[in-house]
């Protein structure tokens, strides 16, 4: 009895040392917060500098063109938080706050929005996220044309598992900033809140994971407390108009239709854009835009702008490939083209290369099961291969004549598709979207409009991964190489956390710095860069300032610019005019680096700025698409969809490009017709441009992770270009 109360006695100190070691390796976490944003304005000689250049080429033009980024998300995001830890070659938190000093001295935009994941959103975050955007307007407030405009808002981020489930991804922009302006909660799509959070429950799970990284595990810890304020936030009742929900409460919208009746039910000035419309590495495989089409999911009252381009790559080309083929028995695995392999065939092929005999009829079953198997479970089906070296894909799945395509193309949701399919769920004359272009970088790091210079890989762009080979090994294992390949149900895909679904090692290689959306506004102010939203005076860019005007000329006694829709009578006269970037100079203006400090500019401008020489980069040529809207449901798109129409060369020596054209042919059309331009310019390096820099098979990616040196930026040489918005033109002689 005395020896067992003196192990008593012993094991009391030790449970209380082993008690406090795991609270000095495992507690601790604390929430994410807003950090300071830097209370000078820009330099007013930067931005007078700016607007007297472009006044010199602008001809006759009376607006001016305004830079900004819609597509913006802070580390509030669980996938950004995700990007930020060390295991991830992350670079840590960056808050709302870095945004706004972002935007104001790195890129030295002229307005940018915060749009963190609503599903990820909390009444605290979702509080941070306001005050932090007006704060931002605070700064230089006192003048009448600011030097930067914030606009609140968020990601609406809804992904199905199916063609007919699947929405994809919306940005929802509010004009105004008071509290009594905006919604009292963001509005999330239900589904993918819960899955998001797998992977970080995953590394909150794995407790082997902050004594791995002891002692620097704090930011480990800090993903038990993020997790848990996200995770406890209940689900609204689905009953209650929206403004008489609970504040404390996630509210859900399952389709684009619920979402635009929630925001009417505000009866706030709001703008949705859906973005990702091509992307495929959440998208599933045969999806196309056809549903959302439909009045109920593209209000224009809601709904008057496309994102045609991101840091994930271009979505506007339209190709006639798919990755699955339906047929009356299910999908089936299309035959590769000369210029499209779907990745269920490349499965096929490296079953058969791996086969003793791969001409016998038992190698041929398992080249068949491998098809079948990696069309089970959609975008997850490089699972289904285990073992496989990326290299091993080639370039299967990817648009390889595209401009910067999104990784796994689907162009059934391409922007030139849905601008010509019609909507036929009514018995008369079918419905067409009308959509301005725009474009924005949908960075992670709260850096809005990184494209002003190519460098940086990791941090201006979202391609991530395992730090070393060993936390590669902590997250991912190193599963075994197969002769067959395995048969997996999409419950067994959909129990593993997202990151372990996508496929992020191939996807690295296809994020870009990202674009921009410009503006014709009438003056730097609030008002008019929104007005210019809602009109679609607004274009995209690849991420370089290209300067772009696109107007038909002849629209009565007057021109009418980009965006507009009217009938006309007689043969349609447009013009054209275009500059290039400037050259960019080396680090920061000496104005940046006084206001921020070279410890900030540092940590959020990594080094560099937007820093213009005097010399503009060459625009070699503009080229013209136009494109039909389909009139009956059998009409093949491909067919209406014309691209280039006309390629316009440019005058070497030109320093501002001005093209005219016209089309003869309208007045006979049996149908409205949309023109838009494209504004080439002369090829320069730029991050991942080769994407998966593929020589016919051979292919060398360019990993997100440590196999891919980190100091190495990917560059290779490509035409960055801006896209106007659409002219859209009816005859007033077209029988209605």
């Amino acid at each position: 009895m005395a020896r067992f109360k003196v192990g008593c006695l012993l094991a009391i100190p030790f449970s209380a040392l082993v008690a406090g070691g795991l609270w000095v390796v495992l507690g601790g976490g604390e929430l994410q917060t807003d950090g300071e944003i830097t209370a000078t304005p820009l330099d007013r000689e930067l931005l007078s500098a700016r607007d007297a250049d472009q006044r010199s080429v602008a001809g006759d033009a009376e607006a001016r063109i305004l830079f900004g980024d819609l597509h913006v998300h802070s580390t509030l995001s669980v996938d950004a938080f995700q990007w930020s830890l060390p295991l991830m070659g992350g670079e840590g938190v960056h808050p709302p706050s870095d945004a706004c000093d972002f935007a104001r001295f790195c890129s030295q935009l002229d307005f940018y929005s915060l749009t963190d994941h609503a599903e990820a959103l909390t009444p605290r975050t979702w509080d941070m996220v306001k005050q932090s955007i007006r704060q931002c307007n605070a700064v230089g407030s006192e003048s009448e044309q600011q030097d930067l405009v914030a606009f609140t808002g968020f990601e609406w981020t809804q992904i199905g598992t199916t063609p007919e489930t699947h929405f994809g991804h919306r940005n929802v922009i509010f004009k105004e900033t008071g509290d009594v302006r905006l919604p009292a909660r963001p509005i999330a799509a239900p589904g993918l809140a819960s899955q998001a959070f797998q992977d970080l429950k995953t590394l909150r799970r794995n407790i082997s994971i902050p004594f791995r990284a002891f002692p620097h595990q704090q930011p480990y810890n800090d993903v038990t407390v993020h997790v848990r304020e996200i995770a406890s936030l209940l689900n609204c009742p689905e009953e209650a108009a929206s403004p008489n929900l609970p504040n404390d409460c996630r509210e859900l919208a399952e389709t684009p239709a619920d979402l635009f009746r929630k925001l009417e039910e505000w009866g706030f000035d709001a703008t949705v854009i859906p973005h990702g419309t091509t992307w495929g590495f959440y998208t599933p495989p045969g999806y196309a835009y056809d549903k959302q089409l439909q009045a109920k999911h593209d209000d224009p009252e809601w709904q008057q702008l496309i994102e045609v381009f991101s840091g994930h790559g271009n979505s506007e080309e339209y190709r006639s490939f798919r990755a699955v083929k339906r047929t009356e028995d299910g999908l089936t695995c299309p035959e590769p083209t000369d210029d499209y392999e779907p990745c269920c065939w490349r499965a096929g092929e490296i079953i058969r290369s791996r086969c003793d005999n791969p001409l016998s009829e038992e190698c041929d079953a398992k080249v068949e099961a491998a098809r079948e198997n990696y069309l089970r479970v959609g975008v997850a089906g490089h699972l289904t291969l285990p073992g496989t070296d990326v290299t091993e894909w080639g370039n299967c799945g990817q648009c390889t004549d595209c401009f910067q395509p999104a990784f796994s193309y689907r162009p059934g949701g391409s922007v030139q598709y849905l601008l010509a399919r019609g909507s036929f769920e009514d018995d008369g004359a079918p419905r067409h979207a009308t959509l301005g272009f725009i474009a924005s970088s949908d960075n992670h790091s709260a850096r809005p409009g990184t494209g002003y210079k190519e460098y940086e890989r990791r941090k201006m762009t979202e391609a991530r991964g395992a730090a070393s080979r060993h936390w590669h090994e902590v997250l991912f294992g190193d599963p075994p190489r197969t002769t067959e390949s395995v048969s997996l149900s999409p419950e067994d895909v959909f129990s593993r956390p997202p990151f372990r679904r996508v496929w992020l090692e191939r996807q690295a290689s296809f994020f870009l710095a990202g674009g921009l959306v410009a503006v014709h506004a009438e003056e730097r102010t609030r008002e008019a860069i929104w007005q210019a939203l809602r009109d679609r005076r607004v274009y995209g860019t690849s991420g370089d300032r290209i300067l772009l005007w696109f107007d038909i000329v002849n629209a009565g006694d007057s021109s009418m610019p980009m965006g507009s829709r009217l009938e006309l009578e007689g043969v349609p006269k447009f013009r054209a005019r275009a500059a290039g970037a400037f050259e960019q100079l080396a680090g920061c203006p000496d104005e940046v680096t006084e206001a921020l400090g070279e410890e900030r500019v540092e940590s959020i401008c990594a080094g560099e700025c937007y820093h213009p020489s005097d010399e503009r980069r060459r625009i070699t040529r503009i080229e013209v698409v136009r494109i039909g809207r389909q009139m009956k449901e059998t009409e093949l798109i491909e067919e209406l969809i014309e691209d280039p129409w006309l390629t316009l060369p440019c005058p070497p020596e030109a320093s501002v490009c001005e093209v005219e054209f016209e089309d003869p042919w309208f007045p006979s059309a049996d149908r409205e017709l949309l023109y838009y331009v494209r504004a080439i310019q002369e090829p320069t390096p730029a991050v991942n441009a080769a994407l998966l820099r593929c020589d016919g098979d051979e292919c060398e990616p360019c990993y997100g992770d440590y196999r891919t040196p980190f100091e190495d930026d990917c560059l290779s040489m490509t035409e960055e270009r801006a896209w106007s918005s659409p002219i859209y033109l009816n005859s007033k002689s077209r029988e209605p």
